[in-house]
């Protein structure tokens, strides 16, 4: 019975740690933050500068100097939302009991789906930032379509970016992104989740029974407290190289991405492709869509370019692919990669219709 008592302590001990931190984590990062910068944006109908290109017209020309500039611009945004990330991703994997997350996010079903989105739009990262945690929940066998929902919500459901994005934009332009969203959040999830094999199923199965049978205890850290900082380690020597190496190399290649600025771009099908395609590849911080979207609006830019990377900028980027590759199979990212660039022409030719 004492056994069974101090267990129950143990765990109760683990989970209010865990909430203490993800409360206290996204209050300090993200929610009181984005409270203060909703104001700014509701009275001056701007919350900053382009990190795409500043002030000009066009990206500079791709150098070590623009690579290192972006990184660095890009860095100072995110850097605390990444350790937040980390420190979540690697806290789900020691601290929350080893059958939780696959109760709630394991089944394959929609309801699945619906509860990682939901938790998702509280949490507010940059898809960089939320891919520890997404690597976290895969670790804890969440489904493959739940952990999309919620990596693919975090951006494209954001309630502090539509707000931004309603006194910046115009409500018009976050209606849209509201619509396609939970189109894109919980329609890719759910159809991520039907391309689960029987296989992949049996081994989720089994990989969970190993888990409940032992405790989620590694051999080489019996305190829970400990092995928290040993997977934080883990996580943040595999995960943190490749995505800087990927983030300076798109911060070296803006100007091929977004060559030109313009009246000149307007609404042909092909200008809405590129900029699809192009919004899926980059990498910005939270909300920053906003800001670069405004900026070439100013420009003269088409209501359809900026429209497709209304839906393609936030949810993925190549250093955030990169992040979460091994926690799903190769096949249910290019779905995702290629769904996004599909949903962002799709909202390209919407905002040009609607004449936004």
């Amino acid at each position: 019975m004492n056994a069974i008592r101090q267990q129950a302590d143990n765990t109760a001990l683990k989970v209010a740690v865990f909430l203490v931190l993800a409360t206290a984590g996204l209050f300090y990062v993200k929610w009181l933050p984005y409270y203060n910068r909703a104001f700014v944006a509701a009275a001056e109908h701007s919350i900053g500068n382009s990190i795409l290109m500043g002030t000009a017209a066009s990206p500079p020309a791709p150098s070590w100097d623009a690579a290192l500039g972006y990184a660095l611009a890009y860095g100072k945004a995110i850097w605390q939302a990444m350790v937040l990330g980390l420190l979540l991703g690697s806290a789900i994997q020691a601290l929350l009991p080893a059958d939780w997350v696959a109760r709630v996010l394991g089944k394959t079903g929609f309801g699945s789906v619906v509860a990682a989105g939901a938790l998702s739009i509280p949490s507010m990262m940059c898809t960089c930032c939320a891919a520890p945690v997404v690597v976290g929940l895969r670790a804890r066998q969440a489904s493959p379509g739940a952990a999309i929902a919620f990596w693919l919500g975090n951006t494209i459901l954001n309630p502090a970016t539509l707000v931004f994005m309603g006194f910046v934009l115009g409500w018009n332009w976050a209606t849209l992104r509201i619509v396609l969203g939970v189109l894109m959040v919980f329609g890719l999830g759910y159809l991520v989740n039907l391309m689960v094999t029987p296989k992949e199923a049996a081994e989720a199965n089994a990989e969970l029974s190993k888990f409940v049978t032992n405790s989620g205890v590694s051999d080489s850290a019996s305190n829970p407290f400990l092995r928290w900082i040993e997977i934080f380690v883990r996580m943040s020597i595999r995960l943190i190289p490749e995505y800087i190496v990927i983030v300076l190399l798109l911060g070296a290649a803006r100007a091929w991405l977004f060559p030109t600025i313009g009246a000149d771009i307007g609404n042909e099908i092909w200008w809405i492709v590129a900029f699809a395609v192009a919004g899926t590849l980059f990498v910005i911080p939270t909300t920053g869509e906003v800001p670069i979207i405004q900026a070439m609006l100013l420009l003269g830019i088409g209501a359809g370019p900026a429209g497709a990377l209304l839906m393609t900028l936030p949810p993925v980027s190549l250093p955030s692919l990169a992040m979460v590759a091994r926690s799903f199979r190769p096949q249910v990212l290019l779905f995702v990669v290629a769904a996004v660039v599909a949903i962002g022409i799709v909202c390209g030719l919407l905002a040009a219709a609607l004449n936004f």
